[in-house]
């Protein structure tokens, strides 16, 4: 299926139409939208896919349940960096961590329509 096919079937231009506006209202705010979920983590919880230009720095500063979510074949978040974030989380007692790579798939893994 081609990608604009996949797209009026699942209807995701929807959802990100709805996001528009909350990102560009933290945007406003000095939130860096590549670090959305790490920076309001502090809020209730976050959960991160395949997270691209994450520090371990970053992962220390999270006080909230966090779920890291990352894929076997990544440049820009390699397995044995999501590892280190999972050895910081791992630290925090005071919360839950978690954090799972999944075998097989690349980044991008979450926004792609599996066949």
């Amino acid at each position: 299926m081609c990608l604009f096919a996949s797209l009026l079937l699942h209807k995701q231009y929807k959802g990100f139409e709805d996001a528009k506006a909350v990102i560009e209202s933290l945007k406003n705010k000095g939130v860096s939208a590549t670090k959305v979920v790490v920076e309001l983590a502090h809020i209730n919880a976050g959960v991160l896919l395949h997270p691209s230009f994450v520090t371990v720095d970053d992962i220390k500063e999270v006080k909230a349940p966090l779920a890291v979510l990352g894929a076997e074949f990544d440049h820009l978040s390699p397995p044995a960096l999501v590892k280190q974030f999972e050895e910081v989380l791992a630290t925090k007692p005071e919360f839950d961590g978690f954090v799972k790579i999944f075998p097989g798939v690349a980044h991008g893994w979450t926004v792609r329509v599996q066949s």
